[in-house]
This record gives C-alpha cells, sequence and structure tokens, in this order.
C-alpha cells in the first residue's frame, strides 16, 4: 500500500461564515483545507476512500490527494 495525503475543506461552512454564520454541525476551521493521510493502493483508490468519508452532498469539497511515497 502507498501512502497518500488528501486536502479537504467543507463548502457549506465556508458559505456560513461568509454570511456571518456558523454551520450546525461543523466547526469553523471545516472552512479552511484539512489534510489527511491515508493508505490506498492507488490514487483511484484513495479518491474512493475519501469521498465515501468527506461526502460532497455534506459539502466537502476534496481539493486534491497526491502520493507521498516515491516511486519505485
Amino acid at each position: 500500500m502507498k501512502r497518500f495525503e488528501a486536502a479537504i475543506y467543507n463548502e457549506d461552512v465556508l458559505s456560513a461564515l461568509k454570511e456571518g454564520l456558523h454551520h450546525k454541525d461543523l466547526n469553523d476551521d471545516w472552512a479552511d483545507t484539512h489534510y489527511f493521510e491515508l493508505k490506498a493502493n492507488s490514487l483511484d483508490e484513495a479518491w474512493n476512500i475519501m469521498q465515501r468519508k468527506y461526502r460532497s452532498e455534506h459539502g466537502f469539497v476534496i481539493k486534491a490527494i497526491e502520493c507521498l511515497d516515491p516511486e519505485d
């Protein structure tokens, strides 16, 4: 397995803060990009894992996922 890093923020939180409000369930810091490390066999698998965990219908935006392990 390879290590990947995903960059994710929440558009609903960002929109609420722009209007001077707060999201009902998530902390304000979700307006900023969060970085998560995960293990997967491929970049496609890494995207699938993160899309299941951080669902777009809940406002999450996956900005990027990159492999942290050098190619052999």
